[in-house]
């Protein structure tokens, strides 16, 4: 009999789901630790905040331009074996980053991190909808998506936690190592691939159709909505260490760090996005993540450090249930392109971080956080108006 995907409530559906778990933690982990060491980057090197963002924004850019080499790679190699090797060149280039000698040195090793990192979200999705169930995607992608916001959460707090009192050199390899607990994880529970087949000899006229299958209707609109939300999102936890820490808040960084606790309220609405969509279908829960993620971001505006919290903990909670969905319709949107598909969302997800996650911080220099929420809450209103194109009579797109 064919192979029709492994259903849910097995055991090797639940391995698959630990993995990519694990799989989205080290990932995440390493990409966006030295987010929560801005402050401590800033003040090593005598730089400005926008000038140590790219610490993380060269992270990022490695991992957009690297995301379609890998694709292609793994439509050769498999979506398992294209995981692991990330993974591990990874933790390897991270350990080696703390021993850069100038910041220059962090940017560029940082870079080809980010380009191992690829890996993963390039070939996670794609692996996940070639081995699962097609009616246990949304969940499943919702599962691997709620990992990558615990990695998050956890490498921020790991390396602000270590690298506040004993130096960021000491943060990013307390969370290297983290990510080589979680590597192996993910290497002892990925299923070994049953869906997947290799494709060999494949010429360039046909990698090239992929992609363009890849963009076919209307799915550019779904890519916009990873480059427009992702480049807010990381804006906003940028800069907003660096608000706390200055007057009249005088927070300390590792205090400072306790706001990526609200990536738990992404680790939720990630899963729970799965079912709205069951019920109000992708486009409305899109529109309507959008619309929650605004509302949070508005309160950040407050001068209460409590509404502060709040306000971030409801922006986190729609950004990463719009993330979900639009990151979990684009697979299945791409039949027979789907590696090609999840590596263009990625890539515009991070050209989106590494731009407008730094352009936005000079009017942050100049003008201050209203400068942040205005440019942010621009983005997220573009967001809407092309979610709302997506139309329900496109059969291509049907919620």
């Amino acid at each position: 009999m064919p192979f029709t995907g492994i259903e849910p409530h097995t055991p090797a559906y639940r391995g698959m789901l630990l993995a990519l778990f694990a799989g989205g933690v080290a990932t995440f982990s390493q990409l966006y630790a030295v987010q929560g060491l801005l402050p401590v980057i800033a003040g090593y090197f005598q730089i400005s905040s926008s000038q140590a963002a790219l610490a993380v924004s060269s992270a990022t850019l490695g991992l957009a331009l690297a995301v379609t080499p890998w694709a292609i790679i793994s439509d050769r190699m498999g979506r398992r074996k294209v995981i692991c090797v990330a993974l591990v060149s990874s933790v390897a280039l991270g350990l080696l980053s703390t021993q850069s000698a100038n910041f220059e040195a962090l940017v560029v090793i940082r870079f080809f991190e980010g380009v191992a990192l690829a890996g993963v979200p390039g070939s996670a999705l794609a692996f996940l909808v070639d081995e699962i169930s097609p009616r246990a995607v949304a969940v499943a992608s919702g599962t691997y998506i709620s990992g990558t916001t615990l990695g998050g959460l956890a490498g921020r707090l790991v390396a602000s936690f270590v690298g506040d009192p004993a130096g960021w050199r000491w943060g990013i390899a307390a969370v290297s190592i983290m990510a080589a607990i979680a590597t192996l994880f993910f290497l002892l529970k990925a299923p070994d691939a049953q869906g997947f087949e290799p494709i060999r000899n494949q010429r360039l006229r046909a990698i090239a159709g992929k992609f363009a299958r890849a963009f076919r209707g209307k799915m550019a609109l779904v890519y916009a909505q990873g480059f427009l939300l992702m480049g807010g999102f990381v804006a906003v936890y940028n800069y907003l260490a660096f608000r706390l820490e200055a007057a009249p808040y005088l927070i300390p960084p590792s205090l400072a760090a306790l706001v990526f606790l609200a990536y738990l309220s992404g680790t939720y609405t990630s899963v729970a996005s799965g079912k709205v969509v069951a019920k109000l279908g992708r486009r409305n829960t899109l529109r309507i993540s959008i619309l929650v993620s605004a509302l949070g971001l508005l309160g950040t505006l407050a001068g209460n450090l409590v509404l502060i919290i709040l306000g971030l903990l409801i922006f986190t909670a729609g950004f990463f249930a719009a993330h979900a969905v639009a990151s979990g319709w684009v697979p299945v949107l791409a039949t027979g392109a789907r590696a090609q598909a999840s590596s263009l969302y990625n890539l515009f997800y991070y050209v989106g971080s590494s731009l407008l996650g730094w352009l936005i911080g000079i009017p942050f220099i100049h003008y201050g956080w209203g400068s942040v929420v205005l440019s942010v809450a621009g983005l997220q209103v573009l967001a809407v108006i092309l979610a709302s194109f997506l139309s329900k009579n496109d059969p291509s797109l049907r919620s």
